[in-house]
Protein backbone atom coordinates (compact mmCIF):
# COMPACT_ATOMS: atom_id res chain seq x y z
CA UNK A 1 0.00 0.00 0.00
CA UNK A 2 1.88 3.36 -1.02
CA UNK A 3 0.72 7.16 0.88
CA UNK A 4 -2.48 7.72 -1.71
CA UNK A 5 -3.74 4.24 -1.05
CA UNK A 6 -2.59 5.18 2.61
CA UNK A 7 -4.62 8.22 2.72
CA UNK A 8 -7.76 6.73 0.77
CA UNK A 9 -7.93 3.69 3.85
CA UNK A 10 -6.89 6.54 6.51
CA UNK A 11 -9.61 8.64 5.61
CA UNK A 12 -12.69 5.91 4.96
CA UNK A 13 -11.84 4.22 8.70
CA UNK A 14 -12.68 7.26 9.90
CA UNK A 15 -16.20 6.63 8.39
CA UNK A 16 -15.85 3.03 9.25
CA UNK A 17 -15.73 1.78 6.22
CA UNK A 18 -12.98 -1.05 5.73
CA UNK A 19 -11.64 -2.25 2.43
CA UNK A 20 -9.53 -5.46 1.98
CA UNK A 21 -6.11 -6.29 0.31
CA UNK A 22 -8.59 -7.39 -2.82
CA UNK A 23 -10.91 -4.21 -2.78
CA UNK A 24 -7.80 -1.76 -2.72
CA UNK A 25 -6.51 -3.89 -6.09
CA UNK A 26 -9.72 -4.06 -7.64
CA UNK A 27 -9.66 0.17 -6.86
CA UNK A 28 -6.03 0.19 -8.33
CA UNK A 29 -6.72 -1.38 -11.72
CA UNK A 30 -10.58 0.69 -11.72
CA UNK A 31 -8.24 3.58 -11.96
CA UNK A 32 -5.50 2.30 -14.23
CA UNK A 33 -8.85 1.67 -16.89
CA UNK A 34 -9.95 4.46 -16.71
CA UNK A 35 -7.23 6.42 -17.02
CA UNK A 36 -6.09 4.20 -20.14
CA UNK A 37 -9.70 4.67 -21.93
CA UNK A 38 -9.75 8.12 -21.01
CA UNK A 39 -7.14 8.62 -23.76
CA UNK A 40 -9.64 7.51 -25.90
CA UNK A 41 -13.03 8.56 -25.11
CA UNK A 42 -14.11 11.52 -22.78
CA UNK A 43 -14.48 9.79 -19.19
CA UNK A 44 -13.40 12.86 -17.11
CA UNK A 45 -11.29 15.42 -16.58
CA UNK A 46 -9.58 14.00 -13.40
CA UNK A 47 -6.88 11.86 -14.06
CA UNK A 48 -4.38 11.89 -11.27
CA UNK A 49 -4.34 9.40 -9.58
CA UNK A 50 -4.31 11.31 -6.03
CA UNK A 51 -7.36 13.37 -7.47
CA UNK A 52 -9.35 10.37 -8.90
CA UNK A 53 -9.04 8.22 -5.13
CA UNK A 54 -10.22 11.41 -3.47
CA UNK A 55 -12.93 13.36 -6.22
CA UNK A 56 -14.10 9.89 -7.84
CA UNK A 57 -13.30 7.26 -5.14
CA UNK A 58 -13.41 9.00 -1.59
CA UNK A 59 -16.49 10.94 -2.83
CA UNK A 60 -18.62 8.01 -4.72
CA UNK A 61 -18.11 5.92 -1.22
CA UNK A 62 -19.42 9.24 0.94
CA UNK A 63 -23.17 7.96 -0.09
CA UNK A 64 -22.72 5.42 2.97
CA UNK A 65 -21.37 8.00 5.54
CA UNK A 66 -24.63 9.25 6.38
CA UNK A 67 -26.79 5.69 5.10
CA UNK A 68 -26.53 2.18 6.14
CA UNK A 69 -26.02 0.40 3.07
CA UNK A 70 -26.47 -2.81 5.15
CA UNK A 71 -29.99 -2.04 4.10
CA UNK A 72 -29.71 -1.84 0.85
CA UNK A 73 -30.10 -4.94 -1.61
CA UNK A 74 -30.80 -3.18 -4.94
CA UNK A 75 -29.29 0.12 -6.30
CA UNK A 76 -29.54 2.04 -9.41
CA UNK A 77 -26.97 4.73 -10.28
CA UNK A 78 -28.72 7.06 -12.96
CA UNK A 79 -26.16 9.00 -15.50
CA UNK A 80 -23.55 7.23 -13.84
CA UNK A 81 -20.75 8.68 -16.50
CA UNK A 82 -17.86 6.79 -15.57
CA UNK A 83 -18.82 4.61 -13.06
CA UNK A 84 -20.11 7.21 -10.08
CA UNK A 85 -20.70 6.18 -7.39
CA UNK A 86 -21.85 3.31 -8.14
CA UNK A 87 -18.58 1.49 -8.95
CA UNK A 88 -17.07 2.32 -5.85
CA UNK A 89 -19.76 1.40 -3.91
CA UNK A 90 -20.04 -1.97 -5.59
CA UNK A 91 -16.58 -2.42 -4.56
CA UNK A 92 -16.85 -1.58 -1.03
CA UNK A 93 -20.10 -3.71 -0.37
CA UNK A 94 -20.01 -6.33 -2.78
CA UNK A 95 -23.60 -7.46 -1.95
CA UNK A 96 -25.12 -4.48 -3.60
CA UNK A 97 -27.33 -5.35 -6.99
CA UNK A 98 -26.17 -2.62 -8.87
CA UNK A 99 -27.90 -1.35 -12.17
CA UNK A 100 -25.88 1.84 -13.87
CA UNK A 101 -28.22 3.47 -16.31
CA UNK A 102 -26.21 6.18 -19.07
CA UNK A 103 -27.50 7.49 -22.05
CA UNK A 104 -23.92 7.20 -23.73
CA UNK A 105 -23.15 3.73 -25.15
CA UNK A 106 -19.89 4.39 -25.25
CA UNK A 107 -19.43 4.85 -21.55
CA UNK A 108 -21.49 1.34 -21.03
CA UNK A 109 -18.95 -0.07 -22.96
CA UNK A 110 -16.41 0.90 -20.62
CA UNK A 111 -18.62 0.18 -17.68
CA UNK A 112 -18.76 -3.57 -18.98
CA UNK A 113 -15.33 -3.87 -19.19
CA UNK A 114 -14.27 -2.81 -15.57
CA UNK A 115 -17.26 -5.15 -14.28
CA UNK A 116 -15.17 -7.86 -16.27
CA UNK A 117 -11.97 -6.77 -15.24
CA UNK A 118 -12.73 -6.17 -11.63
CA UNK A 119 -15.07 -9.72 -11.54
CA UNK A 120 -18.02 -8.00 -10.09
CA UNK A 121 -21.38 -9.49 -10.06
CA UNK A 122 -24.97 -9.23 -10.56
CA UNK A 123 -24.27 -5.66 -12.46
CA UNK A 124 -26.87 -4.68 -14.93
CA UNK A 125 -25.11 -1.91 -17.29
CA UNK A 126 -28.28 -0.35 -19.56
CA UNK A 127 -28.12 1.76 -22.32
CA UNK A 128 -30.65 4.11 -22.68
CA UNK A 129 -32.18 7.49 -21.79
CA UNK A 130 -33.71 7.37 -17.84
CA UNK A 131 -37.11 8.53 -19.35
CA UNK A 132 -37.23 5.08 -21.14
CA UNK A 133 -35.78 2.88 -19.03
CA UNK A 134 -37.74 3.77 -15.78
CA UNK A 135 -41.21 2.54 -17.83
CA UNK A 136 -39.95 -0.84 -18.13
CA UNK A 137 -41.61 -2.80 -16.05
CA UNK A 138 -38.57 -4.43 -14.46
CA UNK A 139 -36.77 -1.47 -13.30
CA UNK A 140 -39.88 0.77 -12.49
CA UNK A 141 -40.73 1.44 -8.93
CA UNK A 142 -37.87 -0.80 -8.22
CA UNK A 143 -34.89 -0.07 -6.30
CA UNK A 144 -33.90 0.46 -2.24
CA UNK A 145 -31.37 3.26 -3.46
CA UNK A 146 -31.30 5.76 -6.45
CA UNK A 147 -27.92 7.99 -6.60
CA UNK A 148 -27.10 10.62 -9.68
CA UNK A 149 -24.01 12.82 -8.71
CA UNK A 150 -23.98 16.18 -11.03
CA UNK A 151 -26.51 15.16 -13.49
CA UNK A 152 -29.02 17.64 -13.30
CA UNK A 153 -31.12 20.55 -11.06
CA UNK A 154 -33.10 18.55 -8.52
CA UNK A 155 -36.28 19.38 -10.55
CA UNK A 156 -34.84 17.08 -13.48
CA UNK A 157 -33.58 14.75 -11.46
CA UNK A 158 -36.48 13.86 -9.07
CA UNK A 159 -37.90 13.00 -12.90
CA UNK A 160 -35.03 10.64 -13.65
CA UNK A 161 -34.36 9.28 -10.74
CA UNK A 162 -37.82 8.66 -8.56
CA UNK A 163 -39.57 6.20 -10.92
CA UNK A 164 -36.91 4.01 -10.79
CA UNK A 165 -37.59 4.24 -6.41
CA UNK A 166 -39.82 1.25 -4.97
CA UNK A 167 -42.14 2.52 -2.50
CA UNK A 168 -41.16 3.49 0.34
CA UNK A 169 -36.98 3.75 -1.10
CA UNK A 170 -34.58 5.98 -1.35
CA UNK A 171 -33.21 8.45 -3.66
CA UNK A 172 -29.95 10.41 -3.01
CA UNK A 173 -28.87 13.17 -4.77
CA UNK A 174 -25.12 14.24 -4.85
CA UNK A 175 -24.66 17.74 -4.97
CA UNK A 176 -22.20 20.47 -4.57
CA UNK A 177 -22.50 23.29 -2.28
CA UNK A 178 -25.69 25.55 -3.37
CA UNK A 179 -28.45 23.40 -2.80
CA UNK A 180 -31.07 25.54 -1.39
CA UNK A 181 -33.00 27.30 -4.23
CA UNK A 182 -32.60 23.55 -5.98
CA UNK A 183 -34.55 21.95 -3.33
CA UNK A 184 -37.28 24.83 -3.58
CA UNK A 185 -37.57 24.96 -7.09
CA UNK A 186 -38.12 21.05 -6.98
CA UNK A 187 -40.88 21.01 -4.71
CA UNK A 188 -43.71 20.92 -7.32
CA UNK A 189 -41.41 17.48 -9.38
CA UNK A 190 -41.71 15.96 -5.70
CA UNK A 191 -45.62 16.18 -5.23
CA UNK A 192 -45.87 15.06 -9.05
CA UNK A 193 -43.68 12.39 -8.43
CA UNK A 194 -44.62 10.94 -4.95
CA UNK A 195 -41.10 11.88 -3.07
CA UNK A 196 -40.48 13.68 0.04
CA UNK A 197 -37.63 15.50 1.33
CA UNK A 198 -36.27 13.78 4.34
CA UNK A 199 -32.89 15.37 5.48
CA UNK A 200 -29.76 16.70 4.01
CA UNK A 201 -26.27 16.43 4.57
CA UNK A 202 -23.73 18.49 4.37
CA UNK A 203 -20.07 17.15 3.89
CA UNK A 204 -15.99 19.31 3.76
CA UNK A 205 -14.49 16.71 0.87
CA UNK A 206 -11.27 16.20 2.80
CA UNK A 207 -7.51 17.61 1.72
CA UNK A 208 -8.93 20.20 -0.96
CA UNK A 209 -12.04 21.20 1.29
CA UNK A 210 -14.55 21.61 -1.29
CA UNK A 211 -18.84 21.55 -0.06
CA UNK A 212 -20.77 18.42 -1.00
CA UNK A 213 -24.39 18.11 -0.08
CA UNK A 214 -26.63 14.99 0.01
CA UNK A 215 -30.35 14.95 -0.37
CA UNK A 216 -32.10 12.26 0.97
CA UNK A 217 -35.36 11.90 -0.44
CA UNK A 218 -37.91 9.39 -0.04
CA UNK A 219 -40.76 7.32 -1.91
CA UNK A 220 -44.22 7.49 -0.81
CA UNK A 221 -46.14 5.94 -3.41
CA UNK A 222 -45.81 4.29 -6.55
CA UNK A 223 -44.60 7.02 -9.94
CA UNK A 224 -48.14 7.80 -11.33
CA UNK A 225 -48.38 6.85 -14.85
CA UNK A 226 -47.82 10.09 -16.83
CA UNK A 227 -43.99 10.05 -15.52
CA UNK A 228 -41.12 9.95 -16.55
CA UNK A 229 -42.34 12.07 -19.35
CA UNK A 230 -40.69 11.45 -23.19
CA UNK A 231 -36.86 11.64 -23.35
CA UNK A 232 -36.07 15.14 -23.11
CA UNK A 233 -38.92 17.15 -22.01
CA UNK A 234 -37.78 17.21 -18.49
CA UNK A 235 -34.55 18.72 -19.50
CA UNK A 236 -36.27 21.17 -21.68
CA UNK A 237 -39.39 21.88 -19.59
CA UNK A 238 -38.90 21.07 -15.65
CA UNK A 239 -42.10 20.08 -13.70
CA UNK A 240 -42.64 23.77 -11.81
CA UNK A 241 -46.08 24.83 -11.42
Amino acid sequence: MDAIQQQFTDLLAKENITLSTQQLVQFEQYYKTLVEWNEKMNLTGITERDQVYLKHFYDSLSVAFNYDMAQVKSLADIGSGAGFPSIPLKIAFPHLQVTIVDSLNKRILFLKEIVAQLGLTNMDCVHGRAEDIARLPRYRDHFDLVTARAVAKMQVLNEFCLPFVKNGGTFIAMKGSEIEEEIKDSSFSLVELRGKVIKTHRMILPVEESVRHFVEIRKTAATPAKYPRKAGLPLKEPLAK
